[in-house]
């Protein structure tokens, strides 16, 4: 049997905590290794027992969730999911700064959850779409024009092509049919332009776009013709 993805759960509340436990460890392939109170026993636990994915709420006595998430990835190893209860969009900029790999609401379904853990456990990430986007407005909005940064000379046409296609929020299904090509192909591009850019999945991709400003340059020079 396959073993099961080790998770440790960090909230204040501790009816929270135990309901969010029941639902870890509802599912076979998950076991909630502890659950713990606030930021500080999230980043001494995360060391102890090296989780897979460590869940931290954003407001926690002693160390916010933000703080604790920067200390973790830090560490290596524990990928993290924040979870708040209000969307911010600082605090949503400071998760991914951080090295977060899911920024969600607690509103959201059990399932989602779950299949966030299991996304962050991969390697890669997992935030609602209309976050990103808001996000990469206020990026747009904020940002002077910057140089472009010697890696993204790395990138092919058509790799430069799928990050900005990134950078939109879209998702790999999207992407092939936007760019008429199989989803195993874009799954390839993606991982190249990850590689290039020496970030750790997509959504700090979408990060690393806007902030050295390649969305609003290449819109300003006008679409050019892709060649394979």
């Amino acid at each position: 049997m396959t073993t099961p993805l080790r998770v440790l759960i960090a909230d204040d509340h501790s009816m929270f905590r135990s309901g969010l436990r029941a639902v870890v460890d509802s599912q076979a392939d998950l076991d909630c290794v502890a659950e713990v109170g606030d930021g500080r026993a999230a980043i001494t636990e995360t060391a102890r027992l090296r989780p897979d994915v460590a869940i931290l709420d954003v407001r926690m006595p002693k160390l916010d969730g933000l703080a604790a998430t920067e200390a973790i990835v830090a560490a290596g190893r524990t990928r993290v999911l924040v979870l708040t209860t209000y969307d911010s969009d600082a605090n949503l900029y400071r998760a991914l700064q951080a090295g977060a790999s899911g920024f969600l609401l607690k509103s959201l379904p059990p399932e989602e959850l779950v299949t966030a853990i299991r996304i962050a456990a991969r390697g890669d990430a997992l935030i609602d779409p209309s976050m990103t986007r808001r996000l990469a407005h206020r990026f747009a909005g904020s940002l002077a024009p910057a140089r472009t940064p010697a890696e993204v000379d790395q990138l092919t046409a058509r790799e430069l092509e799928v990050l900005l296609l990134l950078a939109d929020a879209r998702s790999n299904a999207e992407i092939a049919a936007d760019l008429g090509v199989g989803e195993e192909t874009v799954k390839t591009h993606v991982s190249r332009v990850l590689a290039k850019l020496g970030v750790r999945d997509r959504i700090h991709a979408v990060v690393y776009a806007h902030q050295h400003g390649l969305v609003t340059r290449t819109s300003q020079r006008g679409a050019e013709p892709t060649s394979w």
